[in-house]
């Protein structure tokens, strides 16, 4: 008989928006006439750029031709994405990377969630909590997080990220060996400064500990003090992969694209203290388990940096952070603490009147039909919090924030 991987049955029963779907399906079919906007799952709403469209079609005419039509690529990528990416997002801030230390993906949730295939089941892992459910739960199903105790799992090490710490982690109470980082953060919305970074890397190098930092989000980044990638900080090639999306950057949630960097300069050990190249491990994970990304969508993913796309791209991402600083000042005005929303398209939001998460989303989507995340779906320090995102379309934006001000004010 097959024997089924048991950890997979630690889970809880549904993920997190598998859970919001269905209360909003339920009440849609006992509220037909209501119209329901949807500032929950971080979805975008705007069509591609016209640069990414046309690149997209001529990709596709050349698929037509014998002589351009193209069948299985390389698993790490094109060259020609590659070098794309290397120029515009590393070299032009000083980072030096080989084209051989980039990965392209189908998208960071992705990789963030199959990175563990190359690590122990033994290892120790830390979380900045709140935190993105992939990270726990491929933990959870690689056999690393333990068992399920009061909401939170035994052998993960959680560092709170609350209010009273103006969400800035402190670094663990106890060594890691595998740390994830997302900045600007989801769900929260909030940031680090270099400096905060660097202790970050510093305690990394102090205590071989290796980094998982997601940037999914740092096209949204407004404040120049703020770091874009986390290889900005000296020594954090030593220690840290990072984590890319086209997903929110470009509008690419249904066309998947992403990438992963892995700088030859990060090691892993053996159980006998032998490194081991992190590069040449996922690189062989890839090559085994990833027959790359279509080149249709990589070519699309190049027109994101030529000048076109790069403006065209800049006022989309201005348009969700303009409909960020609308929903940050409404809700202020409703008398609600709000955090995130300068450098991120999230908005954290303290419930009122001391409602748990799932009372405050249950009351908004019963009383007017606007549909949130309850924090405490990311872990146990998101309990009494909201998350809503600036990704839906300025209209629905607009009357969301009336629909509140009528309810709270």
């Amino acid at each position: 008989m097959a024997l089924v991987n048991e950890h997979f049955l630690k889970l809880p029963g549904n993920y997190l928006f598998s859970d919001i779907a269905k209360k909003v399906n339920t009440y849609k079919v006992t509220h037909p006439k209501e119209k329901i906007i949807r500032l929950g799952i971080g979805d975008v709403t705007q069509p591609l750029a016209p640069a990414i469209i046309e690149a997209m079609h001529k990709a596709v005419d050349e698929m037509a031709v014998q002589e351009t039509f193209r069948g299985y690529g390389p698993e790490q990528g094109y060259s020609f994405l590659i070098d794309t990416i290397l120029k515009n997002d590393f070299t032009s801030r000083g980072i030096s990377l080989e084209p051989s230390e980039i990965f392209i993906s189908d998208g960071a949730k992705s990789d963030t969630g199959n990175i563990g295939d190359i690590l122990r089941h033994d290892n120790s892992v830390g979380v900045t909590d709140p935190v993105y459910p992939v990270y726990i739960d491929s933990n959870v199903m690689g056999a690393r997080a333990g068992n399920l105790e009061s909401g939170k799992w035994s052998n993960i090490v959680y560092i709170p990220c609350l209010a009273e710490n103006d969400f800035i982690p402190e670094l663990p109470s106890r060594r890691v060996d595998i740390l994830y980082l997302c900045y600007p953060n989801n769900p929260t919305g909030t940031t680090l400064t270099k400096d905060e970074l660097k202790r970050w890397v510093n305690y990394a190098l102090a205590n071989d500990t290796l980094i998982l930092f997601d940037a999914a989000y740092e096209a949204y980044i407004q404040d120049p003090d703020i770091p874009h990638s986390i290889y900005e900080i000296k020594g954090a090639k030593k220690v840290a992969i990072e984590f890319r999306s086209f997903s929110k950057t470009a509008g690419f949630t249904g066309m998947r694209c992403g990438y992963t960097v892995v700088p030859k300069e990060l090691n892993g050990f053996t159980l006998e203290g032998e490194r081991v190249q992190l590069n040449k491990l996922w690189n062989r994970r890839q090559c085994t388990k990833f027959n790359g990304t279509n080149y249709i969508t990589q070519r699309a993913a190049e027109a994101v940096y030529s000048p076109e796309g790069k403006e065209q791209v800049k006022e989309i991402i201005n348009y969700y952070m303009t409909n960020a600083r609308i929903m940050k000042e409404g809700l202020q005005q409703c008398g609600l603490k709000v955090y995130g929303g300068d450098n991120a398209p999230y908005l954290w939001i303290k419930t009122p009147k001391g409602l748990t998460s799932w009372k405050f989303f249950e009351k908004m989507l019963y009383e007017v039909s606007i549909v949130g995340t309850p924090g405490v779906g990311f872990g146990p320090s998101g309990e009494g919090y909201l998350r809503l995102t600036a990704f839906g379309d300025r209209d629905n934006t607009l009357e969301a924030m009336a629909r509140l001000k009528k309810w709270l004010i």
